[in-house]
């Protein structure tokens, strides 16, 4: 039974059209996942759908007594109030009258809150997000519309909501950056891109799999009126006797070509590696504690960080993650102990909070700052070309930092620790509000950075994608230290430290099962990789798979060079005789033809050279050449 038909929407925001005429529709059941670049308008659509906003034109026509719960990205409560207050707001009605405070007593259980009597003003970010969750799910809906879920959540809250969200029998409707999360749960993605909403069937690893194939669809129709236009332009320059009034439909119909929009290039954030040069001596931790009041957070741990270090630091929401940044980053000393911080160690800090941005500022005066320029591997870059790498475009540049989106934000802060080259990266929670294409692009750059990572995180994908050492609270001040990435550490942990083992181990499983890069590395005592982060390296079961050219592969790549150099020739061949036979329609209708098999053949030959030359370096690497 269909809910909700959005019809013809348009939504202009600062002079950006999010929305533009987009159509789409929610069904009985569906758990719909929304995706798409930060700034281009999921927040909003979600507020459309939730009846918070109104789109500049278009309709939402929604099915009779539906009932939605909305859950926004950022959740705003009364300070004074109780966290039961907050729980049961706009929850209680005549049906929940004897029970609704039973059930709200149930969540702050089930969701490790505290006390009801506790004011909202004492509670910290995650514990509020949690609220707000009890919030959203405590009454029956028929839809949910939840804007990033698990901003905020530790792995075991995140899991708990996977579990809740996989028994949900209404619809769902939610914008996540958690690919685990968003594979496990969804039977159906939206995407939003240049204000039109293409929509996906089937979990995340079906649309990267469904989208690629839209996308060569585009780039083959589009080389076809490419193809066409250049016959008719042709055609149209054979003389005034062709263009006589019996040929007005055909003139027209070369006009309506060249006013075709072409395929829009996606954009695509750009990153190179940045830093500093290290010492021999990095970041030691020495016997360290930290304390608040009665509460042991970090008691006498000791670490020293070597060079290329890639840490991911996990554990409960309140347990001390953050404070270990800090005190990294010198924002706090420990109780007792020592941290030694080498003297050419400069630390990039990506906290959680936005604090280095002035709202009153642009973004290219927020970026200035920090310098003109930068040095990257591939020469100097002004401001203003960085910024555009991240994906502000002129107009953008020139936006006050309060006009942005929570995401752009990030995105912006994200430049800002960049740009000052360090050659340590601490990230609290990263994964916070960037997009998944911001995500996949910080992960490439972390996989060349020169340097030291840090992270605290609850994105187990990003974890398992980017980390080889794991240190874990585990109550009592205890740090413990685990080799290997976040599922290793689900694996190998004590059983009796997670409430619900086997729902952890279910959730990442299998998401891991499906996610495309999969795998990360494990470090010796000189902190060098000793486990390729590529997937197709290993065999199922982890053993070394042995990576050899076949009898065909070799002979393929002996000759591929001069294979596209031979198409190349016979492309511009074709080109010039385009021109020399503009006259003949016959024979230049048959040139055409050749030409555009020439370019797809072309295309795949240098799809098939990347293909042959990434396997070349693998089997190189492999054999210590």
């Amino acid at each position: 039974m269909n809910l909700l038909t959005a019809e013809q929407l348009t939504k202009v925001f600062t002079e950006r059209k999010l929305l533009d005429h987009a159509d789409f529709s929610i069904e009985e059941g569906e758990k719909i996942g929304v995706i798409g670049v930060n700034g281009t308008g999921k927040s909003t659509l979600l507020r459309l759908i939730a009846g918070l906003e109104e789109p500049d034109s278009g309709s939402i026509t929604k099915g009779r007594n539906l009932t939605i719960r909305y859950l926004p990205q950022e959740p705003v409560f009364d300070e004074n109030a109780t966290v039961m207050d907050a729980i049961i707001k706009d929850n209680r009605n005549e049906l929940n009258e004897w029970s609704i405070e039973a059930d709200a007593a149930s969540a702050i259980n089930r969701l490790g809150l505290p006390s009801a009597a506790e004011k909202m003003a004492h509670l910290s970010g995650g514990q509020k997000k949690r609220v707000a969750l009890a919030n959203a799910v405590l009454a029956p809906v028929d839809l949910l519309v939840l804007d990033e879920p698990t901003n905020h959540l530790d792995a075991e809250m995140a899991q708990w909501l996977e579990d809740y969200l996989t028994d949900f029998r209404g619809a769902l409707v939610m914008v996540t950056h958690d690919r685990y999360f968003l594979d496990s749960i969804s039977t159906r993605i939206i995407e939003i891109d240049h204000g039109s909403i293409y929509s996906y069937p089937g979990d995340y690893a079906t649309y990267l799999m469904l989208k690629e194939q839209r996308q060569n669809q585009e780039i083959a129709s589009e080389r076809k009126r490419a193809s066409l236009l250049r016959t008719e332009l042709a055609w149209l320059s054979r003389g005034a006797r062709a263009r006589s009034t019996k040929q007005k439909a055909h003139i027209d119909r070369i006009r309506a070509l060249q006013q075709q929009t072409g395929l829009i290039e996606e954009a695509r954030l750009e990153l190179s590696s940045i830093g500093s040069r290290m010492g021999r001596t990095t970041i030691e931790l020495d016997s360290i504690c930290k304390a608040y009041g009665e509460k042991e957070l970090i008691t006498d741990f000791t670490y020293t960080f070597l060079k290329h270090d890639r840490v991911g630091i996990v554990g409960p929401n309140g347990c001390g993650k953050s404070t270990l940044l800090n005190m990294i980053c010198r924002g706090l000393q420990p109780d007792a102990g020592q941290i030694t911080i080498g003297q050419t160690i400069l630390i990039g800090y990506f906290a959680q909070e936005n604090s280095a941005l002035c709202g009153s500022q642009t973004a290219i005066e927020c970026v200035k700052e920090i310098g003109e320029a930068i040095h990257t591997a591939n020469g100097t870059i002004s401001a203003s070309q960085l910024l555009e790498r991240f994906l502000f475009d002129k107009t953008m540049q020139w936006t006050r930092v309060e006009k942005l989106s929570g995401g752009e934000k990030r995105r912006l802060y994200l430049l800002r620790v960049l740009m000052s080259e360090p050659n340590v990266l601490v990230l609290d929670e990263p994964t916070n509000d960037l997009d998944i294409q911001t995500l996949e692009v910080l992960e490439e750059y972390l996989d060349s950075f020169d340097g030291i990572v840090i992270t605290v995180s609850h994105d187990r994908y990003f974890l398992d994608r980017t980390v080889q050492r794991i240190f874990a609270f585990e109550g009592n001040g205890q740090l413990r230290q685990y080799e290997g990435n976040y599922s290793d550490y689900l694996h190998a942990r004590p059983e009796s430290d997670s409430v619900s083992e086997s729902a952890m181990n279910k959730g990442s499983s299998t998401a891991s099962n499906r996610q495309l890069k999969a795998g990360a590395a494990a470090s010796d005592n000189q902190g060098n990789l000793t486990k390729s982060t590529q997937p197709d390296s290993r065999s199922t079961w982890g053993g070394p798979k042995k990576l050899r050219f076949s009898f065909k592969e070799q002979k393929e790549y002996e000759t591929i060079d001069s294979d596209i150099a031979a198409l190349e020739e016979k492309i511009a061949s074709l080109e010039s005789d385009m021109t020399r036979y503009a006259s003949d329609y016959g024979r230049l209708n048959q040139i055409v033809r050749d030409k555009d098999e020439a370019e797809s053949l072309l295309e795949q030959k240098m799809e098939r050279w990347v293909y042959l030359n990434e396997l070349k370096e693998k089997i190189d690497a492999q054999n210590g050449l």
